[in-house]
């Protein structure tokens, strides 16, 4: 086939088949839309250029910069469709945290400006973030930006309702299917997706996969930061799941070594979401009932995201798992150096200080989910590490308790932010389960 522009290749993407001896599931058939093999690589080549299309003439006369609150995808595309009309593009977010991407950004000419804020999400109703500030000004009268506005555009989801689902349905010889799984990063093609597929059958169902709050899987938000995303519904979805970076990357593995399908890690997370959910179900479907369908979507490749497997799982490219910050702090330096306090002494902080201390608890997220002091919050000692490296990232004036399963990672961590500069952080002595051997109180999540 021949094209006048790689614009028109946009769209049309594959939907394969998944060899139910990969997946298991025996009374549901389970296919993958290759959003990935779109011309720029991913699902967001489709509400990039319905975003900006219409707009890129005028501001190529105008002598407009295209900008867009983004790291990823739509960054990538956004910044190709801007040179294609001889634009400037200028990429804005809080941080970039995936190299590969930042390196590609800026090979494709892109201007990448790092603002602080609070979160990778715009949360509008916080006018004292830097991001949303930013985003205020791009609305003022004689803005020089085309600003595509990702989380709030309708033409985002516009472009999966108008594209991506009736594809899907066209592909399955007109008919929706049963259950529909999307990972959730603006929500535009989950919610496009279920728009489309919902007009044509009102009984599919939708799943909705989000990161676990205390990991980062790339292109996908927490539960917490989705309700920050202007095209987020919870109407949309019929459940919500989390997945974690280790369910993405066992996913994403899945997929590439059995299936061919060079996907990337939220690719992963939308087949390990999808079997889980649907495992379940399959359970319940006797032998003689009619088959059923399930569709999940791959949203973009893997090779951009090699140095965000070699950080948490390096045994796969050969490699042993680099040593934490706190871990090259010798004992001696932990001693003089932390601040360690037990139970009784922290529960005494927590209940009376004022600002109260933020108690950030360090375990996995199971272990987390299962019991952890009330009103902390849980950030894996990888992640945190991965935190420190970009600097403190709490305010000095925040009042911060550490807590692990035993107290060595808090201390260790306590230390190194003691060294950083921090005034007032502390390290749970003995860890949870010395708050749990004092009768202390624990919830469930």
């Amino acid at each position: 086939m021949r094209y006048d522009s790689i614009t028109e290749a946009i769209g049309n993407t594959p939907l394969v088949r998944i060899d139910p001896a990969v997946h298991g599931l025996r009374h549901i058939d389970l296919y993958a839309k290759l959003e990935m093999l779109n011309p720029f690589g991913s699902v967001k080549d489709r509400p990039a250029w319905n975003m900006a299309r219409p707009f890129l003439e005028d501001a190529a006369e105008r002598g407009e910069t295209v900008v867009e609150l983004s790291s990823g995808n739509t960054a990538k595309a956004l910044a190709l469709l801007a040179g294609m009309h001889g634009l400037r593009f200028r990429s804005v977010t809080n941080r970039m945290r995936v190299p590969e991407i930042k390196d590609l950004l800026l090979l494709l000419g892109a201007e990448i400006e790092e603002l602080p804020g609070q979160s990778e999400c715009l949360d509008p109703t916080d006018t004292a973030d830097p991001l949303t500030r930013f985003h205020q000004a791009l609305s003022e009268p004689g803005s020089t930006y085309l600003h595509t506005d990702q989380y709030f555009n309708p033409r985002n989801t516009e472009a999966h309702a108008e594209g991506t689902g009736p594809e899907i349905i066209k592909d399955l010889d007109g008919q929706a299917p049963d259950w529909f799984i999307a990972c959730v990063g603006t929500a535009g093609s989950s919610t496009g997706v279920a728009r489309a597929l919902r007009e044509h059958d009102p009984e599919t169902r939708v799943l909705g996969l989000v990161a676990h709050k205390s990991d980062f899987i790339p292109g996908i938000r927490t539960i917490d930061e989705v309700h920050q995303v202007g095209l987020f519904d919870p109407a949309t979805y019929d459940t919500i799941e989390s997945v974690t970076s280790d369910e993405a990357i066992d996913g994403m593995l899945t997929l590439i070594r059995r299936c061919g399908l060079l996907t990337g890690p939220t690719g992963g997370a939308a087949y390990h979401g999808a079997v889980r959910h649907l495992r379940t179900v399959d359970e319940e479907l006797s032998v003689s009932a009619e088959r059923r369908t399930a569709v999940f979507i791959v949203c973009d490749r893997a090779e951009s995201y090699l140095s965000y497997v070699r950080r948490r799982r390096p045994e796969l490219l050969g490699q042993s798992r680099p040593r934490h910050l706190a871990a090259a702090l010798t004992d001696a330096e932990i001693r003089a150096e932390a601040t360690v306090v037990g139970v009784d002494e922290a529960r005494r902080w927590i209940g009376g200080a004022e600002p109260r201390p933020l108690v950030v608890d360090l375990r996995g997220p199971h272990a987390y989910a299962a019991l952890h002091i009330a009103g902390s919050v849980n950030i894996v000692d990888e992640l945190f590490d991965e935190l420190l490296r970009g600097g403190l990232p709490f305010s000095k004036s925040q009042p911060v308790l550490l807590a692990c399963p035993v107290g060595e990672k808090s201390a260790r961590c306590a230390a190194l932010l003691t060294r950083m500069g921090h005034p007032d952080v502390r390290s749970l002595a003995g860890g949870i389960v010395a708050w749990r051997d004092a009768g202390a109180p624990l919830v469930r999540e």
